[in-house]
């Protein structure tokens, strides 16, 4: 029978734990549950000690990813199960999760529907996250930022080093899945409201937020990135050398500018699709050195 790990990063979360806690051993009495205090200056500790669940303390905080490494490292589980600790999750969901793990999947992310979002917002943002997601994989994406997931420990553990310390491990997560031809499948769930006030500053993780569109591509396929915007700047310096050419009849610098610039990103995108697929076929020799 599997062993189960439910990792929860927690940054001064002690008020919703406290509820939470207690609902997840009631859930999953059998389960080792992690939490990873993300250098908080509240009694998470204390909340975590009288639960009678582990505590992994940072000294300081490292960023939520950080702490989802630290707690998939930690973990004795074969299966981790990843939740957020500000009481958003429903422990009763996990079981349909896991249910749905044991159909072959590898990893099984909870689909939050639109009432679940944390504003008008975040839905549209998480919307274009996952129609983006969607076109660059081939598959349908239900919901790419959900941290509420369960998958095999193994498999998981694969790609550690590509998640960042800070936000968007599930982008990272998910799409390397993909990436891997690793079996990944959602469970609609309903997220509730977050106890106490979110770490999100708009204005700052919304610009973070755009990049990841772009690091979305850059991890999976990069010339479906490359590709276009090449095309673009070729398209673009075609439509500049007709029109010049038909009111004066030359060519000008900002043709050759733009045709010059569609080869270099078409290169780029080159060399970048060389170093993923090098990066996942290195990740695929080490582990078969290790069995």
């Amino acid at each position: 029978m599997s062993r189960i790990s439910i990792i929860l990063p927690a940054k001064n979360e002690a008020a919703a734990l406290k509820d939470l806690l207690p609902r997840l051993v009631a859930a999953q009495p059998g389960a080792e549950i992690v939490v990873v205090d993300d250098g908080s200056t509240d009694d998470t500790p204390a909340v975590c000690a009288a639960a009678g669940v582990t505590c992994l303390s940072s000294p300081y905080s490292m960023g939520n990813g950080a702490a989802i490494k630290r707690g998939a490292r930690g973990a004795i589980g074969d299966i981790l199960v990843f939740m957020d600790g500000d009481g958003q999750h429903d422990p009763a969901d996990i079981a349909r999760l896991l249910a749905r793990l044991d159909q072959g999947y590898d990893m099984v992310v909870g689909a939050r529907d639109w009432e679940s979002q944390a504003g008008v917002g975040r839905g549209v943002a998480n919307t274009v996250y996952n129609w983006l997601a969607s076109k660059m994989t081939g598959h349908a994406v239900a919901d790419l930022t959900s941290g509420f997931r369960v998958a095999r420990a193994s498999r998981f553990r694969e790609f550690i080093h590509l998640l960042p310390n800070g936000f968007s491990y599930p982008t990272t997560s998910t799409m390397a899945f993909f990436r891997s031809a690793y079996g990944v499948a959602y469970e609609p769930i309903k997220a509730g409201q977050r106890v106490g006030k979110s770490h999100i500053r708009p204005l700052k993780d919304g610009i973070r937020f755009l990049l990841i569109i772009f690091k979305i591509a850059t991890l999976y396929s990069p010339l479906k990135l490359f590709v276009p915007v090449s095309v673009l700047f070729f398209g673009l310096g075609c439509l500049n050398y007709a029109w010049t050419f038909m009111r004066e009849g030359r060519l000008t610098n900002m043709s050759t500018l733009m045709w010059s610039a569609a080869v270099i990103v078409f290169l780029i995108g080159l060399v970048s699709e060389q170093i993923t697929s090098l990066t996942y076929r290195q990740d695929e020799s080490e582990r078969h050195h290790e069995r």
